[in-house]
């Protein structure tokens, strides 16, 4: 497979959670994709649905591990690659560790909360069982600015909604 050929892989795949955060985007929900390649195909989805779940847990990584294990009839996710737009928190970070999910391709990277190397690596901790192999960058200003034009439109929103508060 030459270079080429990859990164349109790459792409194809990560617009494919593009796709997924921008359901989440219509939902009001912070637009956070992700998608599990196995044998090179798409066999889970995911979008972060907190806010509609009402449930911590509803993170677009942990939405998608639990449909590719439905999928393949196992927890291990072994041989599967994540693509996901936004660099996973802690939590998420060790539920991929758990799975034993092989690679992951990351959008962006989150210096606030991400735990694949901005705050922590949890995904290639030594004295783990498993460590995730990574590659970052993939269509990063694409899914960097939609999470800037996400958090810009809610800061606007709560300006509209406070008339008292000062620009």
């Amino acid at each position: 497979m030459s270079p080429s050929e990859q990164l349109s892989r790459e792409e194809k795949y990560m617009r494919a959670a593009i796709a997924q955060a921008k359901k989440a985007e219509k939902l009001y929900e912070v637009p956070i994709g992700c998608v599990i390649v196995y044998e090179d195909k798409i066999i889970a989805r995911g979008y972060n649905r907190r806010n509609i779940d009402k449930n911590t847990l509803s993170h677009a990584e942990l939405n998608a591990i639990k449909k590719a294990s439905k999928k393949l009839g196992d927890w291990r996710l072994e041989h599967c690659e994540m693509y996901v737009t936004l660099e996973p928190c802690q939590m998420c970070a060790g539920a991929i560790v758990q799975s034993r999910i092989e690679k992951v391709y990351i959008g962006c990277m989150n210096p606030k909360a991400g735990c694949a190397g901005s705050v922590l690596n949890l995904l290639q901790m030594e004295r783990f069982n498993h460590q995730v192999e990574l590659e970052t960058g993939i269509l990063e200003e694409e899914c960097s600015s939609m999470l800037t034009a996400f958090f810009r439109r809610l800061r606007q929103q709560k300006k509209c909604d406070n008339p008292t508060v000062n620009p």
